[in-house]
Parts: structure tokens; sequence; C-alpha cells
């Protein structure tokens, strides 16, 4: 994860080899969503279709979503990237028996090679990032033509309060500033969507109305075991007008391609 004042997933290319400057996430969001067991299977579910041989997730924490993209392609050799030093130390202890992974202490832009993966993946990472342009300019070169970027984001900057500060968001997104966003920085988008219509009530009552800084682990519980079913259900079938997240995946076109355009 990242914070709003460094960067933590895109730096500037440095002109050395120097390691990464010690970087340490202090906001709660991981601790919070720690238990959300059904609502990290279905974002991976609906990634799973769009996942690569070669998958790389910027911002892995400590392995949580991970360990979800490891179920769903058993066999792809995965690059987890976690720039935080408080971080680091539990993504590499959780993936040390598994020979096709590896965890990376370091910034997306400065770890891996030009055209080095078909799939990058960030979870609730953009809303952190000071430059998201920056960043997904940084993931399109590490992606190979035809390579797709997969995304979940928080919408709805109306719905910005309490929470996203203590989490350390710099924005929410609309469906139309990530669209934008994605094709400034040479993408094709292919799906930009709403997800998750009940919980715009939800974070706009906890963040807005009452003001916390956290989300209660029982309410965390309760919303992700009776609430996230149902509206995974729904949303396979349906795709809603308006919701707390975005769903994208978007597609670095092949370089013959680009040129034409």
């Amino acid at each position: 994860m990242s914070h709003t004042d460094i960067d933590a997933t895109h730096r500037p290319p440095r002109a050395n080899a120097d390691p990464a400057p010690a970087f340490t996430y202090s906001g709660d969001e991981l601790d919070a969503m720690a238990a959300a067991v059904r609502y990290y299977g279905w974002i991976a579910d609906r990634f799973a279709p769009h996942l690569g041989a070669r998958i790389v997730e910027a911002g892995a924490g400590v392995g949580t979503f991970s360990a979800r993209l490891r179920e769903r392609a058993p066999g792809a050799e995965l690059t987890l990237i976690e720039p935080a030093a408080n971080n680091f130390p539990h993504l590499q202890a959780r993936f040390a028996a598994d020979p096709r992974a590896r965890a990376v202490h370091g910034y997306l832009d400065e770890t891996l090679e030009p055209a080095s993966a078909d799939t990058i993946v960030a979870v609730n990472v953009l809303e952190h990032v000071g430059d998201d342009g920056a960043f997904l300019r940084a993931a399109h070169r590490v992606l190979a033509p035809g390579g797709k970027l997969l995304l979940f984001v928080p919408a709805l900057p109306a719905i910005f309060g309490t929470l996203d500060e203590a989490f350390e968001h710099v924005r929410r997104y609309t469906r139309g500033s990530l669209t934008g966003a994605l094709g400034r920085a040479g993408f094709r988008p292919e799906c930009v969507v709403y997800t998750n219509l009940p919980g715009v009530a939800a974070w706009w009552l906890t963040g807005k109305v009452l003001r916390k800084r956290t989300i209660d682990p029982g309410a965390a519980r309760f919303y992700d075991r009776w609430v996230i079913p149902w509206v995974a259900a729904l949303e396979r079938r349906w795709s809603p007008p308006l919701g707390q997240s975005l769903f994208a995946v978007a597609v670095r076109p092949n370089d013959s391609a680009s040129t034409a355009a």
C-alpha cells in the first residue's frame, strides 16, 4: 500500500541501483479488511478470466489478495511488489515456499523490465498514489503488448470522508475519470464498471455522517458474510449505475495497433 504524500507504488526511476528508501504504510485499511474473505474472493473471481501466465501484483501488502490470485492462477508466475518496509517481511514469509512466486521490495517502475508481464493487478492501490498517471504509464511499460491491467479502486468523490483520510486515500474515482486516466497512459479500456451499490450508503454513513476513522471488525464481518454474496450474485447479471468501487480491465495495445492509431 501507499499513502498520500509518498508515492509508494510508483516513483520516478533513479539513476543508481540503491535500494528503495524505507517507507512505512501507516493506514488501517489492511487490518480493517483482513477478515473480508468473501470480498477478496469476489474481486479475484472477477479478475480470474483475465489472468495471464506472468502476473504482477502492485502494492501487494501482506499478501491477502495475492493468495487469492494464486488460487485462481495456480500455474502462473507471481511477482508481488510491495514498497512498505513494515509489510514486506510478512509478504515475503507468506510466499517463501512457493517456487513460482517472487516477493519484491520496491516500486513498479524500478523493479521490472519492460514488457515482462502479461497481467498487472492493483487492488485498492491507485487511490493511494499521488501521481496516478505516472503509475499507469509505468504499468503500460511493464506490460507486454496485449497484456492487461486489472484495477479495483474506490469510486464516487462525493462520499470521500474520514475513512478515506484514515486509509490515506488521495482520491476516489468516477467511471469517466478512471477511463480518461487509462486512455492518457496509452491503455485501451475494455471494461470500467461500478460495483457494490449497497457499499455507497455504508461508506457515506460511516465516513461522512458518523465520521469514523476505521471500520469496525464486526461490521466488516457482517457485510462480508451477509451482503457480499448476494451483491456478487446480482452483479453477475447486472451492472449498477453507481457503486462504492470501480472494476476496470484495460489492455496495452499491440505496438502496431498503437502506431496505426
